[in-house]
């Protein structure tokens, strides 16, 4: 404890006068632009690795950067997810899977998790990428992980537009949704083309984007 409060009280007298006019105006507003779904790993850091500062990003950490389909007994990140899309009227969703995901490691290897019984349910809605990577080849257990990062990545995408709020604002063509998975050792994304229907480098094609919105009626 003692390193966080001597981080507290080096935010408070070095990081927060910098930002005063900033957290002023946050006192009584907030407009994030973007809903940031990832994994509760103290490695991910998403307002650092998007060099955002407070009140740009809405943000859902969960194990295993999990989205539950949408369903009459919505849990929390079903109520944040409707908050940040009804509510605040976000533009961008980003669900941000990571190298060496101890969820996904999990799962891939298919290890026993019965002394975890809260995990091991909460990880039955990646199952569907469970099936889709278990059935494809893999020359070893890095390349079965990555590929299961990935595919868990593509299956929250799924989960996602399952609720309402989501949905309504797809038909609108007001919400884009991104998959982006991290490389904590390189500190390179690499995103989810709705083109390519494959995951490329987003330094390299920083447009890149996962499931563009367009208005119902569009063409």
């Amino acid at each position: 404890m003692k390193a966080l409060i001597d981080g507290f009280l080096k935010f408070q007298n070095e990081a927060f006068p910098q930002r005063t006019e900033l957290f002023k105006h946050l006192a009584t507003t907030q407009q994030p632009g973007t809903l940031f779904i990832t994994c509760s790993d103290s490695r991910v850091v998403p307002e650092l690795l998007t060099q955002q500062e407070p009140g740009e990003l809405f943000v859902i950490r969960n194990a295993g950067n999990i989205v539950p389909s949408y369903s009459p007994h919505p849990g929390g990140v079903s109520a944040t997810v409707e908050y940040a899309v009804a509510v605040l009227g976000v533009t961008d969703i980003v669900i941000c899977g990571h190298s060496d995901c101890g969820a996904m490691t999990a799962i891939a290897q298919c290890k026993c998790m019965d002394h975890l019984p809260a995990v091991s349910g909460w990880l039955q809605h990646a199952e569907s990428a469970k099936v889709v990577n278990e059935a494809r080849p893999h020359a070893n257990d890095a390349a079965r992980l990555s590929s299961m990062v990935r595919e868990n990545v593509i299956a929250q995408l799924a989960n996602i537009q399952t609720h309402p709020s989501v949905r309504l604002a797809q038909e609108k063509g007001l919400l884009n949704l991104h998959g982006w998975v991290y490389d904590i050792e390189t500190g390179s994304i690499d995103a989810l083309s709705a083109d390519r229907r494959t995951f490329v480098p987003l330094a390299e094609q920083p447009a890149t984007c996962a499931i563009t919105a367009k208005p119902a009626n569009a063409a």
